[in-house]
């Protein structure tokens, strides 16, 4: 029986951070004294990666700007049984950081995520983020029946097997839901953890952008939707489609039955074209949803052989 203790490590995204930095990495060494604590430096002009390295952080760079592209380089890198990934800017209890790894330590979840939801500061949120946030989820759990409360936080743990079956293909801030999809898609067992969530302190500022990064996320979200859930997509569209070919149908078939004759010739053929995209359409969710379940079972034998491997 191996009593070795799992190796964790906290991974901190960062971009213009030096006013919290210092306070993050102590606050998150003094719960996690064994682990690693890793700063991603994405660019910073500032005395962020200074002062991380004075505060006995390990610093990284990485030189495509945005979010998502960290979050990819945090998992191709950082080499541990439990991943913690927090932002740099304060706004996350280090103190609830015991609540978030205990389902990963005892084998209940695969990713936790930090719910913000229902213990925030007054300021803590933008206008209509939560509005937003709760919207996104909404689809997120029509989408695969979950209970999903808030798709946006940037405090999550991540068991070794997640971090390895989980692809990152986001660049920006939309991959905390890319993240919390590709989980819920590949049957991950994903947690939540109710956690406090603060306001930024003074002189620090959010590099969230309500307007691009919000459209940015529904952009992610709609192609992830076609992607993983190509059946309902598709099955969608060729039921809007059909639809419609029906609706502008009516006239030339009232026509016929009355007459033996078209007189709307231009419905007709909108309504047959309509009958066409539609057939098309659900015939096209048919394919690549077999074609997605053939990739399924790929990658987890690949998973399962990876696992019993034996190391170099």
């Amino acid at each position: 029986m191996n009593n070795t203790p799992p190796s964790i490590a906290v991974a901190i995204p960062c971009y213009q951070e030096e006013q919290t930095i210092q306070k993050v990495v102590t606050d998150f060494r003094r719960e996690l004294p064994q682990a690693r604590i890793i700063v991603f430096d994405n660019n910073c002009t500032d005395r962020t990666a200074e002062i991380a390295r004075s505060a006995g952080a390990e610093v990284v760079r990485e030189k495509r700007q945005g979010k998502g592209y960290v979050v990819a380089t945090i998992f191709a890198t950082v080499d541990v049984d439990i991943l913690v990934l927090v932002d740099g800017d304060d706004t996350y209890s280090a103190v609830a950081v015991h609540a978030l790894i205990e389902p990963l330590l005892k084998g209940d979840a695969d990713s936790t995520v930090a719910a913000r939801l229902s213990l925030y500061e007054g300021k803590a949120f933008r206008r209509f983020h939560i509005v937003g946030n709760q919207t996104i989820c909404g689809v997120v759990n029509w989408i695969f029946g979950c209970r999903i409360t808030d798709i946006f936080s940037g405090y999550r743990a991540f068991t070794r097997e997640a971090m390895h079956g989980i692809p990152v293909t986001a660049a920006g801030f939309d991959v905390e839901t890319e993240l919390t999809m590709q989980a819920l898609y590949r049957g991950f067992v994903l947690k939540e953890i109710e956690a406090p969530y603060g306001e930024r302190p003074s002189g620090s500022s959010s590099k969230l952008k309500t307007i691009p990064d919000g459209v940015r996320v529904l952009v992610r979200l709609a192609a992830m939707f076609r992607t993983y859930k190509p059946l309902t997509f598709f099955g969608g569209v060729a039921l809007v489609c059909l639809f419609f070919a029906l609706a502008a149908g009516a006239l030339p078939i009232l026509d016929y039955i009355q007459n033996q004759y078209v007189y709307h010739v231009p419905l007709a053929l909108l309504a047959a074209a309509l009958v066409i995209l539609s057939f098309l359409n659900g015939a096209v969710g048919i394919i690549l949803s077999s074609l997605n379940h053939r990739l399924r079972e790929l990658e987890r034998i690949t998973l399962v052989q990876a696992k019993k491997r034996p190391p170099s």
